[in-house]
């Protein structure tokens, strides 16, 4: 079965850097989107970055956009977030998902598109 499992939240100080990882396991398709989304206690979930199989195409959202980075290690089937510059409002539950449907890089990233989803892992940034 598909699975995704996000790793590598903890506690930083505002200012350091982190950097999340996204196993992907029991995964057979070869056209398909992985996107970090984030969840503060209160707020929506929110669609910060993706990448596509395809082409390594990247999307960011405005809140993270010049400060994190999105990769790929297909040899590891891993996806990382690499977020540097933290804010105390980057404090957030990180989750990875994938798209294996309409397969894009593309924003804004909607819930609904995600086929996939994994646990989150915790990201707290203190002032």
């Amino acid at each position: 079965d598909v699975q995704l499992q996000a790793s590598g939240g903890g506690l930083v100080r505002a200012g350091g850097s982190l950097r999340l990882s996204c196993v992907l396991s029991g995964f057979p398709f070869d056209d398909y989107a992985i996107g970090w989304f984030r969840q503060a206690p209160g707020k929506e979930r929110e669609g910060v970055s993706c990448i596509r199989s395809t082409d390594s195409s990247t999307y960011y959202s405005n809140s993270v956009k010049g400060r994190f980075t999105i990769s790929s290690d297909n040899a590891k089937n891993t996806v990382y977030l690499q977020m540097n510059s933290l804010k105390p409002e980057d404090t957030a539950a990180y989750y990875c998902a994938a798209d294996v449907v309409t397969a894009q890089a593309m924003g804004p990233m909607l819930r609904s598109t995600y086929d996939y989803w994994g646990q989150g892992t915790q990201v707290t940034v203190s002032s």
